[in-house]
């Protein structure tokens, strides 16, 4: 088993970071790269409508007329001002950029960032944008199941044919290809057999729904392991991603033992990758990079 990983979510979305100086975000990534993390996650919104009352995890982190940075770019300047941490989204909508495109967006970052990329995916929650897409969201598993092959062939083949639904080529080529590197991808959503399907068959890592305890996290992982077993993949492949409830002292600082156990209790269900929103660790996004270190310092001796 690997060393788990420590990823941070930046808010590429309102008024943290994303408003006035995306510098400012950028910044905060090179912080998190100095102090060890693993990898900066950002996601996605391409429209919003006005209503946000779908958004089922309590309230939504934005007006709708809030600034909302297209990740796949903010990942491409961050690559250019790091070395070696990670790039992830957490997650985008991938159906609605169009299979060959983002094959080729994705593939571009990846070259561009030494294989830094791993791309979490998901079927996003708001009707309004797949209807400025032109999709319906009624398909919108299948179209994500569609969007999945397709980029798989085309890094994979040249000339690379799908025929799907929703994406049907013969003999095209696109390039670069990722090779031997295989872009990760990680693939969000409570375990519906769609899900586990999806997983199975294109996914390396899973991303589960916010507020997922450590009962559905054991749950998830003994079916995910069977389903990969199932199509003949090696089930320790699979990485997790729990989010860490991180413990403050009352001066606001980290507590260290009380996290320390935290970080023990997610491991223990099987999480490979724990998530920290930057937010979390302070409001000032300053301040909150200034933990970083100290949350890394954690999670090696907790896992040591």
């Amino acid at each position: 088993m690997n060393s788990p990983t420590l990823s941070v979510n930046l808010p590429n979305f309102g008024d943290v970071l994303a408003r006035d100086n995306y510098a400012h975000l950028v910044d905060v990534a090179v912080r998190a790269e100095e102090s060890g993390v693993d990898r900066v996650n950002v996601t996605d919104h391409v429209v919003m409508g006005a209503d946000t009352s779908g958004y089922a995890w309590g309230p939504f982190a934005t007006e709708p007329d809030a600034v909302w940075l297209e990740p796949m770019t903010v990942l491409a300047v961050i690559a250019g001002r790091t070395r070696t941490i990670r790039l992830g989204t957490g997650v985008i909508i991938a159906a609605l950029r169009g299979a060959a495109v983002l094959a080729k967006t994705a593939a571009t970052l990846d070259h561009l960032s030494g294989g830094r990329l791993d791309l979490g995916v998901g079927t996003g929650w708001q009707e309004k944008e797949y209807e400025a897409a032109g999709m319906s969201f009624r398909d919108r598993g299948p179209l994500l199941d569609d969007t999945l092959t397709a980029c798989r062939a085309l890094w994979a083949h040249a000339p690379a044919s799908v025929q799907r639904p929703s994406v049907a080529f013969t003999d095209v080529y696109c390039s670069p290809r990722p090779g031997d590197r295989r872009i990760p991808v990680w693939v969000s959503g409570s375990l519906s057999k769609p899900v586990i399907r999806r997983l199975a068959r294109w996914g390396d890592g899973w991303i589960p729904i916010m507020g997922a305890g450590p009962d559905e996290l054991r749950r998830g992982r003994d079916l995910l392991r069977a389903a990969l077993e199932g199509e003949e993949r090696d089930p320790d492949d699979l990485q997790i991603r729990g989010r860490l409830q991180v413990v403050h002292e009352a001066s606001g600082e980290i507590a260290v033992p009380e996290t320390a156990q935290a970080v023990k209790e997610i491991l223990a269900v099987g999480v490979t990758d724990v998530m920290v929103p930057l937010t979390m660790l302070h409001p000032d996004p300053d301040r909150a990079a200034d933990r970083l270190a100290t949350l890394v310092t954690v999670l090696r001796e907790a896992a040591a």
